[in-house]
């Protein structure tokens, strides 16, 4: 278990990285910093985390408590990280046009309906999953907004634009709560 490419070769910092991670999602776990030294402040976050999983609170780390440091690690690591990126697919060339049904417009709806919460410059189209007259009327005043052509089709360009400025958005919408 390595947790950054930088910690190869450095087995006491990969530790310390680690339980800091798992430290700063549970306030019951010791926090230290991770300086590559195997001292007592390692040796305390060690025995805490031992105490903790049922281990021999020894504050020696062996291979038993490094496979539960590293397996508490990567919830710990999912959870601090920035969400996964979504990325759709649409094949070369495609466009969704007024009519069409395909699951990527439930998403491209709730984008969208976050614009318009956020901004109000656009109208908020129903999740139907159709691109229908209400969401191709609110793609276009998006393209419009973006500096696009106002087709009030999907296409990849126009994706693009959105999942850029949904998180901005939606940013907007969580600071406003």
């Amino acid at each position: 278990m390595r947790p950054q490419e930088s910690f190869i070769g450095q087995p006491i910092r990969s530790l310390q990285t680690m339980l800091r991670a798992i430290a700063e999602e549970d306030p019951g776990y010791r926090q230290i910093v991770p300086d590559g030294i195997y001292g007592p402040e390692t040796v305390s976050a060690v025995t805490v985390f031992q105490k903790r999983h049922g281990l021999p609170a020894t504050g020696i780390t062996d291979q038993a408590t490094w496979e539960a440091v590293a397996a508490r690690y990567e919830p710990a690591r999912i959870s601090r990280a920035h969400a996964h990126p979504l990325h759709i697919l649409l094949n070369p060339g495609q466009i969704l046009r007024r009519g069409e049904r395909h699951p990527h417009l439930y998403l491209v709806q709730g984008m969208l309906t976050a614009l318009a919460e956020a901004y109000g410059s656009i109208p908020s189209p129903a999740a139907t999953g159709i691109l229908d007259d209400a969401t191709a009327d609110a793609l276009a005043a998006f393209q419009q907004l973006s500096r696009l052509p106002m087709t009030g089709h999907l296409d990849k360009v126009t994706w693009k634009h959105l999942a850029l400025q949904y998180p901005l958005a939606a940013e907007v919408l969580i600071s406003i709560g």
